[in-house]
């Protein structure tokens, strides 16, 4: 009992520890500013190209799940990609971190303003709530296939 106690409680703590990104994307880039051995510069560079190596990795998750590829065939599946697309996020959210202090508040802004675009038809606001909006492209659960 006392083992399934302390389970309970470490996952818990765990949750906590992840319940807000920006806290975990914060030790995540005072970790890798502790590691870095490049100029300022340098490394913001390389932390913008990161993001193009995990958008490749997604690419190829795709066509591993798709099993597009004749020579490999299927070699990935559907959770993979979920995977590698939260690779990308916190990738970006890391970028952005180094490039602004203020990430959080700035993609909070950016994301008002997608919004209040997604949300205009010639102009005005269309009032449609979030989750009653028609999508241009049929949605499905691709896990299944």
């Amino acid at each position: 009992m006392d083992d399934e106690r302390a389970d309970t409680a470490h996952a818990h703590d765990a949750h906590e520890r992840y319940d807000d990104p920006w806290d975990t994307v914060g030790r995540l880039y005072e970790w890798l500013d502790s590691h870095n051995r490049q100029p300022p510069r340098e490394a913001l560079l390389l932390r913008m190209l990161k993001l193009s190596e995990e958008v490749g990795e997604v690419a190829q998750a795709v066509i591993g799940a798709t099993g597009q590829n004749p020579r490999k065939g299927t070699t990935h599946g559907w959770d993979d990609v979920q995977s590698e697309l939260c690779d990308v996020i916190v990738t970006a959210m890391v970028a952005l971190r180094t490039l602004t202090p203020d990430a959080a508040a700035v993609l909070a802004a950016h994301l008002r303003r997608v919004d209040e675009r997604a949300t205009a038809v010639d102009g005005t606001k269309t009032g449609v709530p979030p989750g009653r909006r028609q999508t241009s492209v049929p949605l499905h659960d691709h896990r299944d296939h």
